[in-house]
């Protein structure tokens, strides 16, 4: 069996995968869309947010994987970039009262749960309260069997990896696994688990059938 065939069969049962998912999350009151690429999530999360949109966004690698960040910054959008600003902290507040907040998943389960960790907790506090739409961009790598494992992954594969990325002290930095540290670099010091949404309109999660993000 050549690797052609071999990624054909991962690709169709991710696309599997990903219909369990997105019925989990309409049973929670939250959207969820397919996209076979890169390309298509772009169409899609640009279908759901209209020109002229005060966008924020934490940081969302997924976002610049698919060429989301890109083209809100250079398009028709009210887009605030905290990192091209003076004042970071306001541009982060300022996503409380945003029309649209960009963001991922840490990890997601099959029946639609998303676990988001955070360090300063700007990100999972809009995504808690404040923005009126939520639109996530999640690659199938995410996709974890149940709650347990989905936080297992977010403090034992994106945390690290995160860790490493910003070039931090902590545990995991160094060994690659969660050491349940209080390091003064951690970056695992807040968690939110969405299990459900309030309003039907709010939430938008895009599965992509690719490996994206940490």
């Amino acid at each position: 069996m050549n690797e052609e065939t071999i990624r054909a069969f991962e690709f169709k049962r991710n696309e599997m995968r990903a219909q369990k998912v997105i019925k989990g999350l309409k049973s929670r009151k939250m959207n969820g869309y397919y996209a076979a690429n890169r390309e298509e999530a772009l169409k899609i999360a640009l279908e759901l947010i209209p020109e002229g949109s005060e966008v924020n966004m934490g940081g969302c690698m997924s976002a610049h994987q698919i060429g989301l960040f890109d083209t809100l910054k250079n398009g028709p959008y009210n887009f605030v970039d905290r990192d091209d600003t003076d004042d970071r902290r306001a541009a982060m507040l300022a996503a409380f009262d945003a029309d649209v907040f960009l963001a991922s998943a840490n990890a997601i389960t099959e029946d639609g749960i998303m676990v988001n960790i955070d360090g300063a907790a700007n990100r999972i506090a809009a995504l808690a309260f404040g923005p009126r739409k939520l639109v996530h961009i999640v690659g199938m790598n995410k996709v974890c069997a149940d709650v347990h494992d989905a936080i297992k992954r977010a403090r034992n594969v994106a945390a690290p990896i995160n860790a490493q990325r910003f070039g931090l002290s902590t545990p995991c930095s160094k060994t690659g696994a969660c050491g349940d540290c209080k390091s003064e670099d951690c970056i695992c010091c807040q968690m939110l688990i969405t299990r459900f949404a309030m309003d039907p309109d709010r939430v938008h999660v895009i599965l992509v059938n690719e490996d994206l993000g940490f």
